[in-house]
């Protein structure tokens, strides 16, 4: 089976610009690929998990990846999917950022001069002059097909901001540039990026005569239409410092029974011989196949050693053993106490089980919540220094574990 027609075996080609001729290129390894990544963060997330992914397996067919870093559209922001208008970032940290991201692609990614690049929009975005700018591209684009597209509707409905506005154009910019300068033919992206990306071949299109290709990757949703990498604490990040990979492993391995077949369709490197035989399973083997989900992108994100300890203590904690040796850990400290305490509520907020008051309350009164292995039922239940010191296993449900000491 060739690549194109095992990424459609795998569900992750959402939309093409021409399938004849996109196909072709990837099975043959012509194609010159770039895929964006704007350093809204410091680390990248389970949200850019499918496109690296998509990298390494293109990579690995023989087409060459080039990794671009959005240094200068981070300074507009992407509209596309939201509601409201990005947070702008200092310079400083954008190119923190941008570093940070570099670190993190060299683990899926083979870098070298015959192989992936690396470049940042930064080196040419920034020293546009618009008024040569608006001579240049801004002809060839129709203002009222920019304002029917997709990645602009949500903002539309609160205020659209001109800054946002121009981030189609920015870039369908870069994919003209990297078509001139690196010979860039097609363009991979989030199916969210769609409309941005048609503007990047049209503009080629006109500029140039010569015929550039776009296709969007389908979006990590779950069975209930919401985007997956979420958590109380919020994304599900690869940096192992913002998300542990016992974090990390336990997050795959407790996905809903309908989407787990999905992930490791999408996500894993397991061949479509052995998936298929997986479906296979009869129902109560469902746990298998979320250690197996768990175990493989642990492996893929933190390498060998830490998924073996992900995985030897999650079994130890479910087989009751408590050993608590890489479970995710919280510090505490004298600023967490009140009168020498801190409140059950405040506790599991803190380590992340929580996001409200309400919601802990909520936890808490339906029984949900268990400290070194004990059942909390009362709002109004506290915890000592010393109890820290001591350490807290803290557990929410049955799966979720966290360990809270002192600092």
């Amino acid at each position: 089976m060739n690549i194109f027609e095992e990424l459609q075996a795998r569900g992750l080609i959402a939309q093409v610009t021409d399938e004849k001729e996109i196909k072709e290129l990837i099975n043959n390894g012509g194609a010159r690929f770039y895929i964006g990544f704007d350093p809204t963060a410091d680390s990248l997330h389970v949200g850019h998990f499918m496109a690296l992914c998509l990298m390494k397996r293109l990579q690995m067919a023989g087409n060459k990846p080039v990794v671009l870093i959005g240094g200068g559209t981070g300074y507009i922001g992407d509209p596309s999917g939201r509601t409201d208008m990005r947070s702008m970032m200092t310079p400083e940290t954008i190119q923190h950022n941008c570093n940070c991201f570099k670190k993190q692609m060299e683990k899926f990614i083979t870098f070298g001069d015959d192989a992936a690049i690396m470049v940042n929009n930064a080196d040419w975005l920034l020293d546009l002059n618009y008024i040569e700018l608006l001579r240049e591209v801004g002809a060839c684009f129709s203002v009222n097909n920019m304002l029917r597209a997709e990645c602009y509707k949500q903002r539309m409905e609160k205020g659209l901001s001109f800054l946002e506005f121009n981030y189609m154009i920015m870039q369908a910019f870069d994919f003209y540039h990297l078509h001139k300068n690196y010979g860039c033919n097609m363009q991979f992206g989030g199916d969210d990026q769609w409309s941005n990306m048609l503007a990047g071949t049209e503009l080629i299109r006109k500029k140039t005569g010569d015929d550039a290709y776009a296709m969007t990757i389908t979006l990590l949703m779950n069975s209930e239409g919401k985007k997956m990498g979420k958590t109380a604490k919020g994304a599900v990040w690869l940096d192992p410092q913002k998300t542990s990979p016992f974090e990390f492993y336990q997050y795959w391995r407790n996905v809903d029974d309908a989407d787990v077949m999905k992930c490791i369709k999408m996500l894993t490197f397991l061949s479509l011989e052995e998936i298929e035989q997986m479906e296979k399973w009869d129902d109560s083997r469902i746990n298998e196949k979320k250690e197996i989900l768990a175990y493989h992108l642990t492996e893929l994100v933190h390498g060998k050693e830490e998924a073996d300890k992900a995985k030897a203590s999650a079994y130890a904690l479910f087989s009751g053993s408590g050993d608590s040796a890489n479970m995710p850990t919280t510090e505490f400290s004298d600023a967490d106490l009140q009168d020498g305490k801190i409140n059950i509520i405040d506790l599991i907020i803190k380590c992340g089980f929580s996001s409200s008051r309400g919601e802990a309350k909520r936890l808490i009164g339906q029984g949900g919540v268990s400290v070194n292995d004990e059942a909390v039922n009362a709002l109004d239940k506290s915890y000592t220094k010393s109890d820290l010191q001591d350490g807290l296993k803290i557990k929410k449900g049955k799966k979720h574990f966290h360990k809270a000491i002192w600092g």
